[in-house]
């Protein structure tokens, strides 16, 4: 239910027990964990200083002793703004200023919510609400769905697959996990960002297929579902917020009873505010600033969920009165740490009007630590050799002392976990993953399992057995694996970067053990791999996703396939999502309390083409590198395209086609390719175009064909330079191409 449908019911505001009102915990009470019901004790002033503002640097305490007024604190990573606010609220509620049971705070994860209590409990004001948004909304819809809607609150959804499911089943569309899961992202996308299914398709424009479907599909999808979940009676996360807004809006002593409830507010990882959110929290407040946000611009990595640091950077607009302080002094990390995440947001190059307007003025870290190690940078020959000389690494760290659960392994993407769990499991290492399934526990890679281990009897059968990397590839395509990456991101990306990794591995085996090894033999290499990998979790090295380890920290960190196409991602092709993606490289270096280790390999698999590049944020960073690199250090674009060329560049004539400058010669002048090379790329995009069953020229047009077999590029950097050959292009067929090219030459 949408805000527009509610309907205003009656409330009798007087016969409301504040106890169990909105968001949260009986008040007062010791059981509770604060001081009784009503104002905290005022103690001896000197003493309450000493005690709760004592043990603060001079930027913290002036957050914490500045309690009325809308504020605003600018906290980089690392310098104390958990402590500042949780001090904050505790001086407050010591000094009478507030009361504990009319203060909420509000942060956006649940890990977050519960140490900020433990905090709070720990200064003697447990009592005060540490909620999420979402949280501390349900339990207001709960209090007041009666009166305000009547009847009794729908159930809550947990999960909205098996709905977005029913839904797709109702338009006749075909899905399967990952795009379910992908639909799922754009519809909470779509929903925090305050849109309906009538207004998604105007709004969606430049997001690309969710799930693989156009954006029209998307919105019946995203109409059906919500028809579903009214067939259901049920509401998900999303609703809650926004039915919530609703209440808020339309019935004014709804809005009365929660103002005055809570008179002040405060907002932690304001940055991450989505629209949705933002309004609930102007409901909140009424028009009142007793709000204190604290945030960092540069630490934003999650607008692809709707999350934006506008409301943070405007915060000054929004309340010229505001107090504004900036938390700079870095307790976390050592001095050379801080130095490389400071170097590399001062790195970033202009990259347009728009862009501009959107990047942060980053906030210059103090390291305040004794100095450390400084920073490794390592190349490595392929990804399973980067693996290993990971995994060397950590054991050499493990033997100085270093606990395992102080070591965390950070990547881009999930499917890069396999390699270091392997890498991990053989050196004998225990792991844990973070926010992510164990490679051989995920859907995907069971069910591959299951499928190569039921192919085991008919290949058995066969005479003459394809061989087993061709084997592999043709038993996993039928569950969305193909030889080109695609292009999209989210959950289809992961499922086909898992089932890459069997198809990587059945080579390296190949490779490893013999061409005499079989599909019997996968099967129980498999088996043997996967039960090796049961390690201990309490104490093992952390494998995340740089997105899942937002808010940690470790003494050491290994951030890994730190490659072009990776980081920044491949699919990142406006200069905005290139500054997120160095955004979320920053994230990952201040994770680092004391050794960083940053590393990348050239190729794949090992005898692999050596056409990977270290990214582009690395350089002037790494010692060998040249910060005015001319294809990765300019600026945030992606890849940079060649200048068009106006004349031939054989005969000088002015080109009058568009075909005639994608190749840059006219068409008097003869082509200058090899006839083999140019018929083997003819070949190659035939053989495509039938597999997709698409015309040729979808795959890459004549003129295109011409300009790559003529320049005959040999990495993804030089063929990024041709007209034609876009990021989605490049992703889908740039290894293919290149493959072809060498192939080409050797005949």
């Amino acid at each position: 239910m949408t805000p527009d449908k509610l309907t205003p019911g009656k409330l009798n505001t007087e016969k409301l027990n504040f106890s169990t009102v909105p968001g949260g915990e009986p008040s007062g009470g010791a059981a509770s964990g604060g001081a009784p019901s009503g104002d905290a004790p005022e103690p001896d002033a000197r003493s309450l200083e000493e005690r709760i503002l004592g043990g603060l640097d001079a930027e913290q305490r002036e957050v914490a002793s500045t309690l009325q007024g809308p504020m605003c604190v600018l906290a980089g990573a690392g310098t104390g703004k958990t402590r500042a606010i949780t001090h904050r609220i505790a001086y407050g509620v010591h000094s009478g200023v507030y009361s504990p049971q009319r203060l909420l705070a509000v942060t956006f994860t649940a890990r977050a919510a519960a140490e900020m209590r433990s905090r709070l409990r720990d200064l003697g004001v447990g009592n005060v609400q540490a909620r999420t948004f979402h949280a501390a909304a349900l339990r207001q819809l709960q209090f007041f769905w009666p009166q305000a809607v009547g009847g009794t609150l729908p159930n809550l959804l947990d999960h909205k697959a098996q709905m977005i499911a029913e839904a797709a089943r109702r338009l006749r569309l075909s899905t399967d996990r990952a795009s379910i899961r992908d639909l799922a992202s754009e519809i909470e996308w779509a929903k925090v960002s305050m849109l309906t299914p009538a207004n998604y398709l105007e709004n969606a424009q430049g997001r690309g297929n969710p799930g693989g479907f156009d954006l029209t599909a998307v919105a019946r999808v995203f109409q059906s579902y919500e028809d579903v979940k009214t067939d259901r009676n049920v509401i998900d996360f999303e609703d809650v917020l926004l039915i919530t807004v609703g209440i808020l809006q339309e019935d004014p002593k709804v809005a009365a009873t929660v103002r005055e409830q809570y008179r002040h507010f405060v907002v932690d990882e304001y940055q991450d505010v989505s629209p949705l959110q933002q309004r609930l929290l102007e409901l909140w407040l009424g028009g009142r600033d007793e709000l204190c946000v604290v945030g960092d611009a540069s630490q934003t990595i999650y607008s692809f969920t709707g999350a934006s640091p506008k409301h943070l950077l405007g915060f000054k607009a929004m309340y010229p009165e505001a107090h504004v302080v900036k938390l700079i002094r870095d307790y976390r990390s050592t001095p050379q740490v801080v130095r490389l995440a400071n170097d590399l947001l001062g790195g970033r190059r202009s990259g347009g009007p728009v862009a501009d307007a959107a990047w942060a003025t980053p906030l210059q870290l103090v390291a305040q630590r004794p100095a450390g190690p400084v920073p490794r940078f390592t190349e490595c020959s392929d990804d399973e050799a980067e693996a290993a000389t990971v995994a060397a690494r950590i054991r050499e760290l493990l033997d100085a002392g270093t606990p395992a659960s102080q070591v965390a392994v950070l990547f881009r993407t999930n499917g890069q976990s396999e390699a270091y769990e392997q890498a991990l499991a053989t050196a004998g290492i225990g792991y844990q993953l973070r926010g992510g399934e164990r490679f051989f526990a995920r859907k995907e890679v069971r069910d591959a399992i299951l499928q190569l281990r039921a192919a085991t009897r008919a290949v058995a059968e066969t005479a003459t057995p394809e061989p087993l990397g061709q084997l592999v590839r043709d038993i996993v395509a039928s569950l969305g694996y193909t030889d080109a990456a695609p292009h999209s991101g989210g959950a289809t990306r992961e499922r086909w970067e898992s089932l890459a990794a069997l198809v990587a591995l059945a080579d390296e085996l190949v490779i490893s053990r013999g061409p005499q090894f079989a599909l019997p033999d996968f099967v129980n290499e498999l088996q043997e791999r996967s039960l090796a990998q049961h390690a201990p979790t309490v104490q093992g090295v952390t494998l995340a996703s740089l997105h899942a380890a937002k808010g940690l920290e470790w003494d050491a960190v290994f951030l890994v396939g730190l490659s072009e196409g990776l980081v920044p991602i491949s699919f990142a092709d406006t200069p905005e999502a290139v500054d997120e993606e160095r955004r979320l490289l920053y994230v990952g270096i201040t994770r680092a309390r004391e050794h960083l280790f940053l590393s990348w390999s050239t190729a794949r698999t090992p005898g692999g083409r050596s056409n990977r590049k270290p990214s582009r944020f690395l350089d002037g960073l790494r010692p060998d590198s040249v910060a005015s690199s001319q294809l990765r250090g300019k600026g945030p674009a992606p890849r940079r395209k060649a200048a068009v060329p106006a004349s031939c560049r054989v005969c000088g004539s002015m080109l009058s086609s568009g075909a005639e400058r994608k190749v840059g010669r006219c068409n008097q002048c003869p082509p200058s390719y090899e006839e083999q090379t140019f018929d083997a790329l003819r070949q190659w995009r035939k053989n495509v175009a039938l597999e997709a069953d698409v015309p040729a020229f979808v795959v890459f047009t004549d003129a295109t064909l011409t300009a790559i077999a003529e320049a005959r590029p040999e990495s993804l950097e030089q063929l990024a330079q041709l007209a034609g050959v876009g990021p989605s292009k490049l992703e889908k067929y740039g290894e293919a191409v290149l493959t072809v090219l060498a192939e080409s030459t050797v005949q």
